[in-house]
């Protein structure tokens, strides 16, 4: 099956399947993603706690919907052609709602995305404190999300927290059943030392994608020689972005002249960011 998509998809699938580990950008809009693709970056990460924040303005409670995250990741994707990974938290209910949530996105044109085995969102009573579902459920999501799957270079990456939540021999016997389910690559989530990462590592040859390690991990070296194909370095661009638009608000409130306004982008940034030659182009030949 070819699509649009199919380039995007098969440069995520080369990273994916690749030697070395890539730092990807976070991005949170059509805008964003064009920074990062013209900037270099080689793929693009759209987070829950990020899609949250940029379409409900609100934490990451698991209160966005699924088809607030589809459409999200649609307007993205058709702003450029950075290939894409998005978190999809817990695919949104059980493993028939799994199913569901790969169809959207892949149709959203997403590159690859995760599922993980999370309680999601917070049962009554939990106290604050993350748990995890069963192996059992979690392999039947993961087998879900495969399932579900219609063009083959869609990345399905198994996600789990269990180094931060549970244990390392309980994150390995996950990690060890998630990989005989047909997923492309695992996703560790807060992993806190590279015995975790190694501990993991001796149960499962597939990719390893990494979310909120430690600056001290940072080593391209150790990564490269595990398998880790994806580090995550967190969302600080959308906060860059709160505090931006925060200081501007308040300096034009507090009576500043907006000719002064430290900060903004030149107007070329503009034009580039919005494709605004592209626009102009078509403007003068099909609306002349």
């Amino acid at each position: 099956m070819t699509s649009r998509f199919t380039a995007r998809r098969e440069r995520f699938r080369a990273i994916i399947g690749g030697n070395r580990c890539i730092h990807p950008a976070s991005v949170f809009d059509p805008m964003s993603a064009r920074i990062a693709e013209d900037l270099g970056f080689e793929a693009g990460m759209l987070a829950g706690s990020t899609a949250s924040l940029a379409v409900l303005g609100s934490p990451d409670n698991i209160t966005l919907t699924l088809s607030e995250f589809a459409a999200l990741s649609q307007r993205i994707c058709r702003a450029g052609e950075l290939p894409m990974m998005v978190d999809a938290d817990h695919g949104y209910g059980n493993a028939l709602s799994v199913m569901r949530t790969v169809e959207e996105l892949e149709t959203a044109g997403i590159a690859g995305m995760s599922v993980e085995d999370t309680l999601l969102p917070e049962p009554f009573g939990g106290g604050g404190k993350g748990g995890l579902i069963s192996i059992e459920e979690g392999v039947g999501k993961m087998k879900a999300a495969v399932a579900a799957r219609r063009d083959p270079r869609f990345v399905i990456a198994a996600r789990t927290s269990a180094t931060a939540l549970s244990s390392l021999d309980d994150a390995k016997a996950r990690v060890a059943a998630y990989s005989k389910t047909g997923v492309d690559a695992i996703f560790l989530a807060g992993t806190q030392s590279r015995a975790e990462v190694e501990g993991v590592r001796s149960v499962t040859e597939l990719p390893i994608i990494l979310g909120g390690v430690p600056q001290a991990m940072m080593d391209h070296a150790f990564f490269n020689a595990n398998g880790v194909r994806i580090c995550l370095q967190g969302h600080q661009p959308i906060q860059a972005a709160v505090q931006a638009v925060y200081a501007t608000m308040k300096a034009l409130r507090e009576g500043a002249d907006p000719t002064t306004l430290a900060g903004l982008p030149s107007s070329e940034t503009m034009r580039r960011v919005t494709r605004a030659d592209d626009y102009a182009k078509w403007t003068k030949e099909f609306l002349k």
